[in-house]
């Protein structure tokens, strides 16, 4: 592939180009007590304190990285270990650059983008990309890879430099107890180096169930509870990131209602534990830890059959797993009402909507979709993973309020380019999700900061505008990371399983541009709107041609670390919801979290700098905008506070 240069020069590194401070990070307890620190730090002079913490307290390496001292103290030795390796990895497998000159041109671009905070990888990939230690269990293997030469995945032993980079993992599980304990094993590596797994237990038998040598199966929540608790003990990538885990249950299992409610009856005893007086209210506390369920994200999987069911007031049957006989007639509007209740009261569990999912699915040929990832941005094949890139958004604007379609489409083009070269690069938990990662390559480039975005340009979320602008930029960012996807194809050959998936792959292109074609031009720019339509015309004819190297390009992940490290003032897709957060660390500390858009969206306002100093002064004392100087409702509406 031929690769410009938009914000480097040849010979010249970008890394040596950035100002960097000396600095001290601290991380404590709202006490004051320390719990973390480090001192003599290298950090570029633009970045916040707030992303120096996470840089330091997360991502610096304190063994096995390519410097004298064995140790990171440089946020340029840690993008350096990162876009080197991801380039030395494309040479290695060949066919990704034409020339060395496009491989240096990759490993600039890719350096300034990470460095100035225009885009950032998942955290596995800051966690383990480029050190030098094995990534295997030691002495035994324990992970696989894409062997180049065999053409076949292979267990790594403990000499092989193969890092977990992808972020997002879905696992199948089966009705037997072997099944059940080889996936808390995979869990468990999956957590160790710093991902997260969603899987979908709808084949286990419910507690109604007849074992096979006799007796009553103990049932479906006897083992969540199991592998609840051992999520709960594994500290995501060794660090104080707790383990991202996905429970996803079809709404005809027998034990349906226990598994929507399970949560409700935990946080039940939270409650009485916590008013007996004995016990703090803390989410590390001794209270939370006697009870389960705390360590996962539930989801049932609804399809259009349940919701019709809903709507008619009509029964809804669950059927045992292990004979297909009907266990329970239940009232499908009830049960509705159950899920709607306790995530009400307890946040879970979610919602997805298995007819649609499958119906945008690219692949329905190999299987449908079951479950997610533990954020359910990802949602794909069984035991089939992805690595994550995000990109944020508010680098793209320039002082007049115009996105610079170019460079986005520069940067998607890069991280794309960077996310297919990880995907055979890095190891995985077991040889069928090796396997599956290298037949579908399916990374997920995404977003963050579209509230800031949307705020710093004076225009309110939940609006016609916002929405318009959001489904222009998704648009645009799918359609090019396609288009790429299949230029990508065009030299290293489209993605092994496309063949088989050729048309029901084309369909849904198609349906991504019909839909491209519904976003509002009354309100979206036109030069915008030009470009998202543009793209996906331009990925259809490539496609068409060529095929695509990936079955999916693109998610929308909540980018909550991630987002921190870029200086977002929101995450992912969503509004900002307070002017001043405090994160908790599962580890303890916290980070105080101050939203840095408004000072710009005031003064697109038209907001004075005098007056924009006494909101600001006002602010920071109360934290509200209600009541303050010179602010009247319609600037409120645009800075998404009413």
């Amino acid at each position: 592939m031929k690769l410009s240069r938009r914000y480097t020069q040849p010979g010249i590194h970008p890394l040596d180009q950035v100002e960097y401070d000396k600095r001290r990070s601290v991380i404590t307890n709202p006490d004051g007590s320390i719990v973390f620190e480090a001192k003599d730090l290298e950090v570029p002079k633009e970045w916040s304190q707030l992303a120096t913490d996470i840089l330091v307290s997360k991502y610096f390496r304190r063994r096995g990285v390519p410097s004298p001292e064995g140790r990171e103290t440089s946020a340029r030795q840690v993008v350096h270990r990162i876009v080197h390796t991801i380039r030395e990895a494309g040479e290695a497998m060949g066919g990704y650059f034409e020339s060395v000159d496009d491989a240096d041109a990759f490993e600039d671009e890719l350096g300034y983008l990470v460095v100035h905070q225009f885009g950032a990888f998942n955290s596995p990939v800051w966690f383990n990309c480029g050190l030098w230690h094995a990534y295997g269990i030691t002495g035994s293997g324990g992970n696989w890879a894409w062997d180049f030469d065999k053409k076949d995945v292979f267990e790594i032993g403990n000499s092989y430099l193969r890092p977990q980079c992808s972020a997002c993992f879905i696992q199948s599980v089966e009705d037997d107890l072997m099944s059940i304990f080889e996936l808390a094993k995979t869990e468990a590596r999956i957590f160790k180096y710093g991902s997260g797994t969603g899987t979908n237990f709808s084949r286990l038998r419910g507690c109604q169930e007849k074992l096979s040598g006799g007796g009553t199966s103990s049932g479906l929540m006897s083992f969540l509870e199991v592998l609840d608790r051992g999520a709960g003990a594994t500290k995501s990538g060794g660090t104080t990131r707790r383990a991202a885990k996905m429970v996803c249950l079809d709404m005809d299992h027998p034990e349906i209602e226990s598994f929507i409610n399970w949560k409700v009856r935990e946080e039940e005893k939270v409650r009485v534990l916590i008013e007996s007086g004995k016990f703090g209210a803390d989410f590390n506390g001794e209270a939370y830890h006697t009870v389960s369920g705390q360590n996962s994200n539930n989801s049932v999987r609804i399809s259009d059959e349940f919701m019709q069911a809903a709507l008619q007031g009509k029964e809804w049957g669950t059927y045992a797993r292990t004979t297909g006989e009907l266990v329970s007639r239940l009232d499908a509007a009830d049960l509705l009402r159950q899920v709607c209740e306790a995530a009400w009261r307890c946040a879970d569990p979610g919602v997805q909507f298995d007819t649609t999912i499958n119906d945008w699915h690219t692949c329905p040929n190999t299987d449908k979709i079951r479950a997610s990832n533990p954020c359910s941005e990802f949602m794909f094949l069984d035991d089939s993973a992805c690595n994550l890139a995000s990109i944020n958004l508010i680098k793209f604007l320039d002082d007049e309020g115009n996105f610079d379609v170019e460079a986005f489409r520069h940067v998607v083009r890069l991280f794309i380019l960077a996310q297919e070269i990880l995907v055979d690069f890095s190891s995985y938990p077991t040889g069928r999700i090796a396997r599956n990662s290298h037949d579908y390559r399916p990374p997920g480039l995404g977003y963050a900061n579209l509230g800031a975005m949307l705020m710093v340009l004076g225009i309110p979320y939940d609006s016609p505008e916002g929405i318009a602008m959001c489904g222009a930029i998704t648009a645009l960012m799918t359609g090019h990371a396609y288009r790429v996807s299949a230029e990508l194809a065009a030299v290293k050959g489209p993605f092994p399983g496309f063949a088989r998936n050729a048309k029901p792959m084309m369909r849904v292109m198609h349906k991504h541009r019909d839909a491209s074609e519904r976003v509002s031009a009354e309100f979206c720019p036109s030069y915008l709107l030009a470009a998202a339509r543009a793209a996906w015309d331009e990925a259809i004819d490539q496609g068409e041609t060529s095929g695509f190297r990936n079955a999916q390009v693109s998610v929308l992940a909540p980018t909550g670390t991630i987002g921190l490290l870029m200086d977002c003032d929101t995450t992912g897709i969503e509004p900002d919801f307070a002017l001043v957060k405090f994160k908790k660390l599962a580890g303890g500390g916290y980070f105080k979290i101050i939203n840095g858009s408004v000072p710009r969206a005031l003064r697109r306002l038209g907001y004075s700098s005098r007056e924009i100093q006494d909101i600001l002064q006002y602010v920071n004392g109360s934290l509200s905008f209600r009541g303050a100087p010179h602010i009247n409702d319609v600037a409120l509406k645009a800075l998404g506070l009413t």
